[in-house]
């Protein structure tokens, strides 16, 4: 496992890579950079992100988890960048109770690359397990011009 931190307005965001994919992303600091192909090519979208240079995100991803889980979050990974989508909307999709797929966008393993931060409640904004809370969301969706929705 190699893990690599990025600075960003967000926070600290640490890449970690398993077997060539991006597994998991951390709201953490780590004291070593690893180095490889991926993590430096994962480093840059997350700082062209940040920047606002990037609006979708090009790396092979493995979302450990459930098959549930990973549906969800392959549905997370099609909300286009200044977007939102209803935990309704998806659970609809998917044949599901919004519960459910509440749970398993708290359970997200690569937040910010797969935008949980895009889901919102039926009436508007709902929590968020990344570090800072529902701040975290708000900043994520005021730099992706998603600001109105939550007025």
């Amino acid at each position: 496992m190699l893990k690599r931190t990025v600075e960003t307005p967000f926070g600290d965001l640490t890449l970690v890579e398993e077997e060539g994919a991006i597994t998991a992303l951390e709201w953490t600091r780590v004291a070593h950079l690893d180095r490889s192909d991926l993590l430096d090519e994962g480093a840059r979208q997350l700082a062209d992100y940040a920047s606002g240079t990037r609006e979708v995100f090009d790396l092979p991803l493995r979302v450990r988890g459930s098959q549930f889980q990973q549906e969800v979050c392959r549905v997370m990974a099609d909300i286009p960048f200044g977007y939102t989508r209803t935990y309704g909307e998806i659970a609809k999709e998917l044949g599901v109770p919004a519960q459910s797929v509440g749970q398993a966008c708290g359970g997200n393993p690569i937040p910010v690359i797969i935008p949980c931060h895009r889901v919102m409640g039926a009436k508007g904004l709902t929590g968020f397990s990344g570090r800072g809370g529902v701040e975290t969301k708000v900043a994520l969706l005021r730099h992706e011009g998603a600001a109105g929705l939550l007025i």
